[in-house]
């Protein structure tokens, strides 16, 4: 049986003393160059790993990171996890990921895991503190918060800019000759909801059509909402002959509620949704929506995290990623006489 390298046994092979050759190992200045080549090539020779927990111990750190979401069963999450653990990887940290299905109380236990030292830092992607949680000072420069601007607090963000992209899509479908648009929205009071409703609102109003109360029904992000929200709008009177869905999930819900109903999309009803999932592509008819480069945000977020880990104190000014509407199927001009 093969014994595990260990420091003094390299130390021998390379014919250095250990404390040189754990200086070397762990990244010292005061080896020479040379000698560190000299001692890695000769402790990859051997198989030599490090013992984790040991240095953990030593250097106070734990080195993981933790990814806060609100849904874990939501792919949209899985390509900015891929960003931040593609920096977190050649940084030597591990990612963990933490879900808390909308729960105020599975928050806040993320938040006291940070604050008693099993994680050294956290990417939150809920778009929202816990409730009644009030952010201890000591980790709160460990703190990025990712996707969703949350108000009133004093941490790094890295967003995109969601009435700017509410405003895109809407122009878009003003553009094929819609003037009745309806827009299922995320969970309003949440900050993210909120702007890209308010955006709707706002780009409908510039060019002098009506958004009747109606038109506007509350959603949760998921599939089922978005079919029931669409079943809801398909039964009014007056139907829109557009449908702009907060996020993609909801979109496919609105899809399938549309076929129920008979109708073909995108000749009877247009329908465009917000993520661009990488089932977006796939779905048939693929669906128009709005690309978050959720790789980028990723590697945006673990990067600032990793600055603030290392105490250069970088701004606290929101990093800004840019967004664009993919065209796919599932947006046309309305049919005649609608």
């Amino acid at each position: 049986m093969s014994t595990k390298a260990r420091i003094k046994d390299i130390a021998v092979r390379a014919g250095v003393s250990p404390a040189t050759v754990s200086r070397a190992l762990s990244g010292s200045s005061l080896v020479a160059g040379p000698t560190v080549t000299q001692i890695q090539q000769v402790a990859a020779s051997m198989g030599y790993r490090p013992n984790i927990s040991a240095r953990n111990l030593r250097t106070q750190k734990t080195m993981s990171i933790l990814i806060v979401v609100r849904d874990i069963g939501n792919p949209f999450y899985l390509n900015v996890f891929k960003g931040v653990e593609s920096v977190a990887h050649d940084a030597g940290y591990s990612v963990l990921m933490g879900n808390t299905e909308n729960d105020s109380k599975r928050e806040a236990d993320y938040f006291d895991m940070l604050q008693d030292g099993h994680a050294d830092g956290m990417i939150l992607m809920t778009g929202k503190m816990p409730r009644g949680y009030k952010l201890p000072k000591n980790i709160s420069d460990k703190v990025v918060v990712a996707l969703e601007m949350i108000d009133d607090v004093d941490l790094s963000h890295v967003v995109i800019d969601n009435e700017q992209a509410s405003i895109d899509v809407v122009n878009h479908l003003i553009s094929l000759g819609h003037k009745r648009i309806a827009h299922i929205a995320g969970p309003v009071p949440e900050g993210m909801s909120a702007r890209r409703l308010r955006s709707f609102r706002k780009a409908m109003k510039q060019e002098g059509l009506a958004v009747p109360d109606d038109y506007v029904q509350q959603g949760d992000f998921s599939y089922q909402s978005g079919e029931a929200a669409t079943k809801r709008l398909l039964a009014l009177e007056s139907r829109p002959t557009a449908i702009y869905a907060a996020n993609d999930e909801m979109a496919f819900g609105a899809i399938r509620a549309a076929r129920d109903e008979g109708l073909s999309i995108p000749q009877d009803l247009s329908i465009i949704g917000f993520d661009d999932i990488y089932l977006a592509g796939a779905f048939v008819p693929a669906l128009t929506t709005v690309n978050q480069p959720c790789l980028e945000i990723g590697q945006q977020a673990m990067n600032r995290l990793l600055a603030h880990l290392a105490g250069e104190n970088p701004t606290t000014e929101p990093i800004v990623v840019p967004t664009h509407i993919v065209m796919r199927e599932t947006t046309a001009p309305p049919m005649k006489g609608s």
